[in-house]
């Protein structure tokens, strides 16, 4: 068993802050905008899914016999290290979205919460600038080793999903008190299409969780904290999430969520706790888009350095024998991470990380599903989870295809050139020897 250095409250809080920390503030808006006062529907149909996929990850845990996520199940169970790191790059690319999703919510936030749209003296614009700024400095940190205690993180966590919880809980009660809570339930029953659609957008909310993976050997007792974590934080945060959907649709009107997808969070913690709100909010926003930031760069390096140590991608990216993340890798991804927050807009940067969130996590429930006739797995839940995903990446893909083509062409371009690159990567020996043979005969 693992002699790591987090225990059971230490997993919980990981877990927690990775789903929570980031995503409620970076993807609320865009799903407000997709599902209206559905939006709460849409949290607990992706809770359910993501409840299931858990699930699987945990199962597959349980049964491996060297834990480490999506990549090394696949190896493990199905014996095909071409798929597990087609797989792995694909989850990269995700990580990479999701920080960057967090870097533009960090950057939108900064700028409401100063009053500044533009950086004093350079006259630079507020939101890229301080999205480009957060992600580099967590480069900066990581590289030079520096990492928040097991203790600290268990305050900034608490500290956090406190504030979250007591807005959710205040802004209900202060939204029925004022007879403005919207259930949309008579939308649901016209429109019973647009909670899955919205579901399927704020799926990336829902990741962070399954970073713990690839943190245990820092893990106590690794098997059993992270079956525990995950069991107890996918709910926690699926509660929170629909809460503070229901507040946000029922006190922010559809045009401001639709101007200012971004903050929508702040503006309706102004209307029943004014200003002190917003600021709260707005400090809460910072605090946990920055973690959310730090937590997945660290946990993606040490993810990459476990692909890099399986010859699944390429030297070039970074030293498998680095102690700790490999620095050219931590510098590869803050500039992917960079390019994407500064130039992405917050709806396209969210969709494509769902996509291949979606892809990933319906694999590792067919994955779980597989392994149904031992009798540790019930094979319903995992089916739940292939289903979910199933239906979901076909409703997102035509959600993006009536209503943003430019972002569908944006998201199927950079799958292409992945699944490209990486053919040619793994094909490489195949392809050199076929040059060779050519080159002979010429």
């Amino acid at each position: 068993m693992g002699q790591g250095t987090l225990g059971f409250w230490e997993s919980v809080s990981f877990a927690l802050g990775g789903i929570i920390g980031g995503g409620i503030f970076a993807v609320l808006g865009v799903v407000a905008k997709v599902a209206g006062p559905t939006a709460w529907l849409a949290y607990f149909a992706a809770g359910i899914v993501a409840m299931c996929t858990g699930y699987s990850y945990v199962k597959l845990n349980q049964l491996s016999d060297s834990q480490g996520g999506s990549v090394t199940f696949i190896e493990e169970f199905i014996g095909r290290p071409m798929l597990a790191g087609m797989v792995g790059w694909m989850l990269i690319v995700g990580y990479i979205g999701t920080m960057a999703m967090y870097g533009f919510a960090f950057g939108a936030y900064f700028g409401q919460l100063f009053g500044l749209s533009t950086i004093p003296v350079v006259g630079l614009p507020t939101r890229p600038v301080m999205s480009v700024l957060v992600v580099a400095g967590f480069v900066g940190l990581n590289v030079i080793g520096a990492r928040e205690s097991g203790v600290a993180e268990d305050v900034l966590v608490a500290l956090k999903v406190g504030i979250v919880v007591l807005f959710g809980v205040i802004g209900i009660w202060f939204a029925y008190t004022q007879g403005q809570l919207k259930l949309g339930i008579e939308r649901a029953v016209r429109h019973p299409a647009g909670p899955f659609v919205a579901a399927a957008v704020s799926f990336v909310s829902f990741e962070g969780w399954q970073l713990l993976m690839y943190d245990q050997d820092r893990i106590e007792n690794p098997v059993e904290n992270i079956t525990k974590a995950v069991y107890l934080s996918i709910p926690i945060s699926t509660l929170v999430y629909m809460a503070v959907a229901l507040v946000t649709i029922s006190l922010v009107s559809r045009g401001q969520v639709v101007r200012h997808p971004d903050v929508a969070l702040a503006i309706a913690a102004k209307q029943f706790a004014g200003q002190i709100g917003y600021v709260l909010i707005g400090i809460a926003a910072l605090l946990s888009t920055a973690s959310a930031i730090n937590a997945t760069m660290f946990s993606t390096a040490l993810f990459s350095k476990g692909m890099l140590a399986d010859d699944l991608l390429p030297d070039k990216i970074g030293d498998a024998s680095d102690d700790g993340p490999p620095t050219r890798t931590l510098v590869i991804i803050g500039l992917l991470t960079a390019v994407f927050t500064a130039y992405g807009s917050l709806e396209a940067i969210t969709e494509f990380a769902s996509v291949s969130f979606i892809v990933v996590f319906g694999a590792m429930s067919y994955l779980a599903f597989r392994e149904r006739d031992n009798p540790s797995i019930t094979a319903v839940v995992p089916a739940i989870g292939m289903l979910g995903s199933a239906v979901f990446l076909p409703l997102l893909l035509w959600h993006l295809y009536t209503t943003q083509r430019g972002i569908l062409a944006l998201v199927v371009g950079i799958t292409v050139s992945i699944f490209l690159l990486e053919l040619v990567y793994f094909e490489r020996k195949s392809i050199l020897q076929g040059v060779r043979n050519v080159e002979k005969r010429i």
